[in-house]
């Protein structure tokens, strides 16, 4: 009688342990998001397990026209960085980690705009409509890669447990 109760134990911890195993794993596979209508080679983000890594943004207009300043370029950026989001069915609100990297801005004698900086993200973060706010650094850089371009903003979000239908959740 012992040795079938310590066969059944064994089965049901071998079957908690595997569950909890292959949960685990779920939760931290590897998902590459590539860059749309692009073959540079990297990725828009990267999903491990509930958590989306994105790739530093840049206002896209910079290469095209002339170049905003520091405001605007912060703007479009996080307009481009909402956009790809949404596509995750992800928003600004779970974004919970946020690097920002500023070029010396010529108008402010090569100095950071951070003032700009500054004008253009609290239009997304810390408003009525959005009131989170992650966790960020800023820092002014020598250049970014895009001649012209002021800021580039890479961001971490979260999935957020509330929302069920996300793809990424539970899988």
């Amino acid at each position: 009688m012992e040795a079938a109760l310590l066969r059944k134990c064994i089965v049901v911890a071998t079957t908690v342990f595997m569950v909890a195993f292959l949960t685990a794993a779920a939760q931290n596979a590897v998902t590459r998001v590539p860059l749309p209508n692009s073959n540079f080679p990297i990725s828009e983000g990267v999903w491990v397990g509930e958590t989306f890594y994105m790739s530093g943004m840049i206002d896209s207009s910079v290469a095209k026209e002339t170049p905003g300043d520091t405001e605007v370029q912060t703007v479009h950026a996080l307009d481009a960085i909402k956009k790809a989001l949404e596509e995750q069915h992800l928003s600004l609100g779970d974004v919970v980690l946020m690097h920002v990297y500023l070029a010396g801005d010529p108008a402010q004698g090569g100095k950071m705009d951070f003032a700009g900086f500054m004008k253009g993200y609290t239009q997304y973060f810390g408003t009525k409509d959005q009131p989170n706010k992650p966790a960020r650094s800023a820092m002014q850089v020598a250049a970014l890669a895009l001649p012209g371009a002021l800021v580039e903003i890479e961001v971490t979000a979260v999935a957020s447990h509330r929302n069920p239908a996300h793809p990424h959740l539970g899988k």
